[in-house]
């Protein structure tokens, strides 16, 4: 099984970290789309290497290529945003083929960018109750809430429900071996 997470830089250090760590301790590889495919830090130095690049290209691919979607938050949605408008088309293209997609705090925003919470359920970071529910959504303050292939949270600490959630969406098993680590 494969994952990607969507990011720039300004994400929150550990709604990158954590789920990124969670799927490879489950036996996922895990790849890193940025808006130029280089390295991304993290709100608090935390750095990642870029795999690909989130160009007009990636939203069929990423879908073709990707079992799952994980958006972590902090300023990197909002960047994502300008940076990668293709960001949204990613996330639109996931949910059009009902894929796997988990958003945490302000990962939200790019599902208001994709339009994908018409008639669902989400929460986010609180700041982004009035988006989500002008996006059309019910806003859940929870600390995780799936509505089918969406997985959305709050804040870092309610990252163990939000993986919890999201592995069992997946149906990963916990106790698979550990993909093997990027050279």
């Amino acid at each position: 099984m494969k994952g990607l997470v969507l990011a720039t830089h300004g994400f929150e250090d550990s709604e990158f970290s954590y789920p990124f760590y969670r799927l490879r301790e489950s036996g996922w590889d895990v790849d890193v789309a940025t808006p130029d495919g280089e390295p991304v830090e993290g709100e608090h130095g935390y750095e990642f290497d870029g795999d690909v690049a989130i160009d007009e290209e990636a939203p069929s691919w990423f879908a073709d290529e990707y079992d799952l979607l994980v958006i972590p938050g902090g300023g990197s949605p909002e960047a994502l945003r300008t940076e990668a408008p293709a960001a949204a088309d990613v996330v639109a293209e996931f949910d059009d083929r009902d894929q796997p997609i988990a958003a945490i705090c302000h990962g939200a925003q790019l599902l208001v960018s994709a339009d994908v919470l018409e008639g669902r359920r989400a929460t986010g970071y609180w700041s982004l109750e009035v988006d989500v529910e002008n996006a059309g959504a019910e806003y859940v303050d929870e600390a995780v809430v799936v509505d089918d292939n969406l997985v959305t949270s709050r804040v870092p600490d309610d990252l163990p429900a939000f993986m919890d959630a999201t592995l069992r969406l997946v149906d990963a098993d916990p106790e698979a071996e550990p993909a093997a680590a990027k050279a």
